[in-house]
């Protein structure tokens, strides 16, 4: 029996699929199966109760299970602990990102963690808030970056940093002109919102319910960029993180402005699974983000 064995498995547990757990480890699903069906010959038990429609565990299976990852709990501490007393700092980070963030927060912090550690590869996914949540569970990344974090039990949640809401209007629109808005004005615009299931998208709506604004958009989108588009040739007016338009506002494609005696914000934070055991890279990675980093106890 290989550590590949038990981490194959373990994944198959977690993610709860097949096909899931083939793609984590580059492995066909046929090879998945072949792999749960020679752990159950090993053991001499069956692992995975298969006259359920849904993914079960069998009694056997859920102490395999447990087993298997106190296993890989000490095998990779012991990697980890290998590079340190070597100093070498190496390897790959798997990053699952929402994309204004991906965007338009982490270029500067990755160009700066590559220059300082040539030997680690940085790979970036664009994911939407939920599926990044989800990555992090499955351990298919190692660190997830979203706007208005969510708790969970199994995530360690690492405050990133604030950045403000502003209204978006096409330049030559009369809004743009006023300097400050004050929220009332949108009432009758034009306005263009994310798709109802983003964590922004949710935000700007309580905005609107906390000011008693009744206002519904006239177009929906799931990306900052198509958004800011769709701005840019005065479709209407749009509430977006002011570092996603920084770039825009530069060049005079789009204006924005602040909010009249209010400042409302968007939190971004760092997510990695609790209990995970980090690389001497992951935790650079961490430093220059700024963030100091807690180690949390593991949790099954």
């Amino acid at each position: 029996m290989q550590i590949e064995n038990f981490k194959i498995f373990a994944d198959l547990v977690e993610t709860k699929s097949f096909s899931k757990s083939a793609k984590l480890n580059g492995i066909t699903q046929s090879a998945v199966s072949q792999q749960a069906r020679a752990m159950e010959r090993h053991f001499k038990t069956l692992l995975i109760d298969r006259s359920q429609k849904q993914f079960q565990l069998t009694r056997e299976g859920q102490r395999v299970y447990d087993s298997a990852k106190e296993i890989l709990h000490t095998y990779d501490k012991l990697l980890s602990e290998l590079q340190e007393m070597k100093k070498v700092i190496s390897g790959t980070i798997r990053i699952s990102t929402i994309y204004s963030i991906g965007l338009h927060e982490l270029p500067p912090y990755i160009k700066k963690f590559l220059h300082d550690y040539p030997s680690v590869n940085v790979r970036v996914e664009y994911r939407r808030s939920n599926l990044v949540y989800e990555d992090i569970l499955h351990n298919s990344v190692d660190f997830g970056l979203v706007a208005f974090p969510v708790k969970q039990r199994q995530i360690e949640v690492l405050p990133f940093r604030n950045d403000h809401l502003v209204l978006i209007t096409h330049p030559q629109h009369p809004l743009a002109k006023v300097g400050e808005l004050d929220l009332r004005q949108l009432t009758g615009q034009r306005f263009i919102g994310f798709d109802p299931d983003i964590p922004t998208r949710k935000a700007v709506d309580q905005i609107f319910r906390d000011n008693k604004l009744e206002i519904e958009p006239v177009m929906e989108f799931d990306n900052i960029e198509t958004v800011k588009r769709a701005v840019e040739i005065d479709h209407g007016v749009a509430i977006v993180p002011q570092a996603t338009v920084q770039q825009e506002v530069t060049q005079g494609t789009l204006a924005a402005l602040r909010f009249k005696g209010k400042d409302f914000t968007r939190p971004l934070a760092i997510l990695h699974r609790k209990g995970r055991v980090l690389t001497p890279a992951m935790k650079k990675f961490i430093e220059i983000l700024g963030l100091e980093l807690h180690e949390a106890p593991r949790v099954e």
